[in-house]
C-alpha cells in the first residue's frame, strides 16, 4: 500500500513540473491548480501508506494471537450438543453420580483381582458430566496439543513485516479451523459414552480422570433397548480398564508422550505444503481410487508414518484390551452382558453414509478399526496361551505388539512368548 502511494505521488509530481512551466509562460492560475493536485496526491498517498502500515501491523498482531479461536470452537461445539434431545439438568447429572460410584465399587475390586494390579483413587476420580462439559474438557486437551506446534507454524506463515496478505490468510484460516473443530467436537460430543481423560503432554504428570457422559449413555441404552444400570456398569468396566493400562504400567504414558511429541515436532517443520497435500489425499478416495493407506498417512514423511503406525498399534491394543476385558470379566458382573455386548457391537457396525464420511474425513474411523483389530489380537493371544499370557503384553515397550503383529498375533507369540525372532528395527 505504501508503494502505491509513492507511485501516485511520482505521477502527480510530473504534473506539478508541467504546471510550473505553464506559469512561467503566463498560463495564469491553472499552474497553481495543478500544483495543488500534486500536493493533494502526495498527501493522499502518504496517508494511505501510513494507514496500510497501521492496518498491516494490527492484522499481524491479530494473526499472531493463534491458529485457533478456542472460545469460538467451544461456543460452536457446546451450542451443537446443547441442541440435541435428551439434555439433562445439572440436578439430574449430580443425581446420577451415586449410580456410577456404586458401579465403580463393583468394578474396581473385580478388575484389581483379575488383572493383579490395585487401582487406588480411581473411584474418587470418576466424574459424571453432560455433553457440554465433555466438550469443554476436550477443548482444553486439543488446545494443549496445538499449542505445541502453533509457534513454529505461525513463524512459517507470518514473517515480520510480511504485510496484510499473510496475516489475512491466517485470520481466515482461523475462522475456518474454528468451525471445523467446533463441528468435530460437537459430533464427537453427541456420541462419546465415557473417556479416561489423561493429559499425555502435561508439564507435570497428573492422575487421569474417568468421565461418564450421562446424556449419551442414557440415549444409547434406550436405543439399544437395554437396562440403564447394567449398561452403566459395562461402560465403567471399559473405562476403568484404561485406567489400569496406564496407572498399572507407568512406562506407558511417557512412551506414548514421546511419540506424540516427535509427531508434532515433525509436523510443525513440514507444514508449508500441507494444504495442497491434504486436498490431493482427500480427492483420491472420493474418486474411488483404492489404497492400502489411510488418507492421513499420505500427508506424512516416512519417519512420521513409522511413528503414526507405532502409535496406532498401541492404541489398538489399549482399545482392544478394554473391549476384551469388558466382555470377559463382565461375565457374572454385568446382568445380561451377552445381550448388551451383541447390540452394542451391532450398533458400531451400522453407520449411515453421512456418519461414515465424517468418521473417515476426521480420522475417527481409525478408532473404530482400533477396537476391531485390538480385540482380535488380544482374544487370539488369550485363546492360544491363556489369559495369563496377556500379562506379557504390558511388561515393557519391547513386548508391545508392532503394527504388523497387531494383525498377526502368531508373530507376536513367536517373538515374545516363545523367544523366536527379534523386535523389528
Amino acid at each position: 500500500m505504501t508503494r502505491l502511494g509513492l507511485s501516485e505521488a511520482a505521477r502527480t509530481s510530473r504534473a506539478g513540473v508541467v504546471g510550473l512551466a505553464r506559469r512561467s509562460r503566463g498560463d495564469g492560475g491553472s499552474g497553481w491548480a495543478t500544483d495543488r493536485r500534486w500536493q493533494a496526491g502526495f498527501l493522499v498517498g502518504s496517508v494511505l501508506g501510513i494507514a496500510a502500515t497501521v492496518i498491516g501491523r494490527r492484522a499481524e498482531r491479530s494473526a499472531r494471537r493463534g491458529l485457533v479461536d478456542w472460545a469460538d470452537v467451544e461456543r460452536l461445539a457446546v451450542n451443537r450438543v446443547e441442541s440435541l434431545p435428551g439434555r439433562l439438568t445439572p440436578v439430574e447429572i449430580r443425581a446420577a453420580d451415586a449410580a456410577y460410584r456404586d458401579a465403580m465399587a463393583i468394578v474396581v475390586p473385580r478388575l484389581a483381582e483379575a488383572l493383579g494390579t490395585p487401582l487406588p483413587g480411581v473411584v474418587e476420580r470418576a466424574i459424571v458430566v453432560d455433553r457440554a462439559d465433555w466438550v469443554r474438557a476436550n477443548v482444553r486437551t486439543f488446545r494443549s496439543l496445538i499449542s505445541r506446534i502453533e509457534g513454529p507454524l505461525l513463524e512459517q506463515v507470518i514473517r515480520p513485516g510480511g504485510g496484510v496478505t499473510a496475516s489475512a490468510m491466517v485470520i481466515a484460516n482461523r475462522w475456518v479451523t474454528g468451525r471445523q473443530l467446533g463441528f468435530l467436537l460437537g459430533f464427537m460430543g453427541s456420541r462419546v459414552l465415557g473417556q479416561y481423560d489423561i493429559a499425555l503432554l502435561a508439564a507435570e504428570a497428573e492422575d487421569g480422570r474417568l468421565l461418564f457422559v450421562e446424556e449419551n449413555i442414557r440415549a444409547t441404552a434406550r436405543s439399544l433397548g437395554v437396562p440403564i444400570g447394567p449398561f452403566r456398569t459395562w461402560i465403567a468396566l471399559h473405562e476403568t480398564t484404561h485406567a489400569f493400562e496406564f496407572e498399572g504400567h507407568p512406562w506407558l504414558r511417557p512412551y506414548l508422550a514421546e511419540r506424540l511429541e516427535r509427531q508434532l515436532t515433525l509436523f510443525s517443520g513440514s507444514a508449508q505444503s500441507l494444504g495442497r497435500d491434504a486436498l490431493r489425499a482427500l480427492v483420491r478416495p472420493l474418486r474411488g481410487e483404492a489404497s492400502g493407506e489411510h488418507w492421513m498417512e499420505r500427508l506424512m514423511t516416512d519417519e512420521q508414518r513409522t511413528l503414526f503406525r507405532e502409535t496406532q498399534a498401541v492404541m489398538s491394543l489399549l482399545e482392544g484390551f478394554s473391549d476384551y476385558v469388558m466382555d470377559e470379566i463382565g461375565q457374572g458382573l454385568v446382568p445380561g452382558i451377552e445381550r448388551i455386548s451383541a447390540r452394542f457391537h451391532e450398533r458400531r457396525a451400522q453407520r449411515t453414509g453421512f456418519e461414515r464420511a465424517v468418521l473417515r474425513l476426521t480420522g475417527m474411523d481409525l478408532k473404530l478399526e482400533q477396537y476391531r483389530r485390538g480385540e482380535l489380537f488380544v482374544r487370539a493371544v488369550a485363546e492360544a496361551r491363556g489369559r495369563v499370557a496377556l500379562d506379557r503384553i504390558w511388561a515393557s515397550p519391547a513386548t508391545l505388539p508392532t503394527a504388523n503383529e497387531i494383525g498377526d498375533p502368531a508373530a507376536w507369540i513367536a517373538r515374545v512368548l516363545d523367544g523366536r525372532g527379534a523386535l523389528p528395527a
